[in-house]
């Protein structure tokens, strides 16, 4: 017959585990999800799928780095909007999402529609208040012209927040300037292709002729002198004359396009940055160009493009693969851009958060298994879980791969790497530790874990929207030391995170008297534990010595005391506290449970929180989220607050040992 008191601690387990998931998830999709009503915009078409796969794989160079325009559109929207994803709805009112090369292409050729986007996400209606703007809610997300009004105001303020130092601005503040450069970037996307639609006008009367600027760069030489023999002949303060205001005209048309894409591979095969429309443009207007041709013939491509978007759909997919091919061919020509498919797939798949979506199915069937323990139902979801767990591994493992080939590095280079590079190692170790056991302990952490750790990847993406395949800071530019090093560590937290939620499981397990007093099962997660520090100290304490060499051979120096530093050398420290206090007798297993359940704070203050300290060689990380370390902390202490709890009730009754 089944103690009463198991069955109540297996509920609360249950309900415990079954709440944190339901957060994360809620989480997850709170965080990314659009408030508001679906916008719904007047005469509004979507882009036909074949344009968007072709406009995917555009070349673009960015963060030092030759990517898809999937790529580059997808992190611009990220960072604007929040979200990858867009709800939009024609006339129709049938709901459609927009993706980010979607998104893109209506602010290059579409303004009209772009302006209408819900682009903006604004997370505290005191900033559009301070603007003038009636807010809908407290979080909602607005499009250009729902702005409009307060843009004036926005720039205004913007200013003068901008004066003080980050840390002396207030939360209100850092928002409107976080708004305002939002603003500034789309207003920057806007007028990027405004002079191939509209060309260049030869007066200022309403009705006078345009010419495309690429017909004003081919006569540049001819209005140049034409302005320098006005200027010669004029007496006193000159007129502008029709020659200097059709050159002023095209130059702050090309100006607007300054700050645009870089989509031109340059001439030279010796300049590795690539050129936006702007700067072609001035470099011909100006004379700078010493073959202007080649110019001339790609801002004719441009405006073909925007051209024959007027004519219709096919036009347009024709005359876009055609850019699309011409600088394809350049790049590749220069040994650029092999890999702009494969990114694309890479983003279109969006393996992460499928991988999110397995982990936490087989989280759930864990969860169902322990509850329903070893009986035959308990067997069918122990397999089930482990092919949830396999398959999501199978997926992180393909994303990471890909990653690797795009990047032509290895695997770990910032701090989102590592999380995601954690997750499949913890995962894998789970389950390698799961066909040593075969008790179902680690099988059910395995998802868990996985769940948790991509989950936190995709948060950290969203806090820091940029591009994480970008090549690596200098002090990370070796791929023979990147790899032994960084992996080393990186499998090392790996290990001790997994070590130390197999000991919270030992702890929740045995405190709420859900292991029946098993002492076989007891003693297998006390060797797991035990085997798992083993494996990190020797992990950590390769890859600090291998860091040192490193050290010393890029900076004249093996050891710094530098935070990044330190950190790795607390874990060694505390795995060998841990390990010796063990073998000495000092600790039972409730200690070493204990003990290894703090690793996790070591661990995650070595990998996350010296970023936030603001000094050191090794601060190439920074992020914000300070809020979600000390939760982090604060809930590892309240269960090493229960574990001496539940010991003192054990020793009361008389159970403990």
């Amino acid at each position: 017959m089944s103690d009463p008191s198991s069955i109540t601690g297996r509920k609360i387990a249950a309900a415990l585990v079954l709440a944190g998931l339901a957060a994360v998830f809620f989480n997850l999709v709170a965080a990314t999800r659009p408030k508001g009503e679906l916008r719904i915009i007047t005469d509004y078409a979507p882009w036909p799928a074949a344009t968007l796969a072709v406009a995917d794989t555009l070349p673009v160079q960015d963060g030092g780095r030759i990517k898809p325009l999937a790529t580059y559109a997808g992190f611009t929207m990220l960072a604007i909007h929040g979200a990858r994803s867009m709800p939009v709805a024609g006339n129709a009112g049938t709901p459609g999402t927009l993706t980010p090369t979607a998104w893109l292409l209506d602010i290059l050729f579409r303004p009209q529609f772009a302006i209408h986007h819900p682009t903006f996400r604004v997370d505290n209606s005191a900033v559009l208040e301070a603007i003038g703007v009636k807010p809908r809610g407290k979080r909602d997300r607005y499009s250009y012209a729902d702005l409009a009004p307060g843009l004036e105001k926005l720039v205004e303020l913007a200013a003068a927040y901008d004066a003080p130092a980050p840390q002396q601005r207030d939360a209100l503040q850092q928002q409107v300037l976080d708004l305002a450069y939002n603003v500034r970037d789309f207003e920057s996307l806007l007028g990027q292709l405004a002079f191939a639609r509209s060309g260049v006008a030869l007066g200022n009367a309403p009705d006078q002729q345009r010419l495309d600027i690429s017909t004003v760069m081919d006569k540049a030489p001819k209005i140049r002198d034409d302005i320098a023999k006005a200027k010669a002949k004029a007496e006193g303060t000159p007129q502008r004359g029709p020659a200097e205001y059709l050159y002023r005209e095209a130059y702050q048309a090309a100006s607007l396009a300054t700050r645009g894409m870089n989509i031109f591979p340059p001439a030279e095969a010796g300049e590795r940055t690539w050129q936006n429309a702007g700067a072609r443009i001035i470099s011909v207007l100006t004379g700078e160009s010493a073959t202007p041709q080649p110019a001339i013939i790609d801002i004719m491509a441009l405006e073909n493009a925007a051209r024959a978007l007027d004519a219709g759909h096919p036009e347009f997919l024709t005359a876009l693969t055609t850019l699309r091919d011409d600088l394809t061919r350049r790049a590749a020509a220069r040994g650029e851009g092999r890999h702009l498919a494969l990114e694309a797939a890479y983003n279109r798949a969006d393996w992460f958060l499928n991988a999110f979506v397995v982990f936490f199915l087989g989280a759930l069937c864990a969860l169902a298994m322990w509850l329903l323990g070893s009986g035959r139902p308990g067997r069918i979801l122990a397999g089930v879980t482990l092919g949830w767990s396999l398959i999501g591994l199978a997926i992180c493992i393909i994303a990471i791969v890909e990653r690797c080939l795009i990047m032509q590095r290895a695997p770990i280079g910032n701090l989102y790497d590592t999380i995601i590079f954690i997750a499949a190692a913890g995962v894998l170790l789970a389950l390698l530790i799961e066909a040593l056991t075969r008790r179902r302990f680690a099988l059910g952490l395995a998802p868990i874990l996985g769940s948790l750790l991509v989950f936190l990847s995709r948060r950290y993406e969203l806090g820091d929207p940029k591009d994480h395949m970008d090549p690596l800071v200098a002090v990370l530019a070796s791929n023979f030391w990147l790899t032994i090093h960084v992996i080393s560590i990186t499998l090392g937290y790996a290990a001790g995170l997994l070590c130390s939620f197999l000991s919270t499981l030992y702890i929740l397990m045995r405190g709420l008297r859900l292991d029946h007093a098993d002492g076989g099962l007891r003693h297998m997660l006390s060797r797991a534990v035990y085997g798992l520090l083993c494996l990190t100290l020797f992990l950590s304490l390769v890859g600090t010595v291998l860091g040192g060499i490193w050290a010393n051979d890029s900076w004249g120096r093996f050891w710094g005391w530098d935070p990044k530093e330190n950190g790795a050398l607390l874990i060694v420290i505390w795995s060998l506290v841990i390990l010796h206090a063990r073998l000495g007798g000092f600790l039972k297993e409730w200690g070493l449970h204990v003990a290894s359940a703090f690793t996790a704070c070591v661990i995650v203050f070595s990998w996350w929180h010296v970023n936030f300290l603001g000094v050191g060689l090794h601060n190439y990380g920074f992020t914000t989220g300070k809020n979600v370390l000390w939760a982090f902390y604060l809930a590892m202490l309240l269960i090493i607050a229960f574990a001496a709890a539940a010991k003192w009730l054990e020793s009361r009754r008389g159970q403990g040992s």
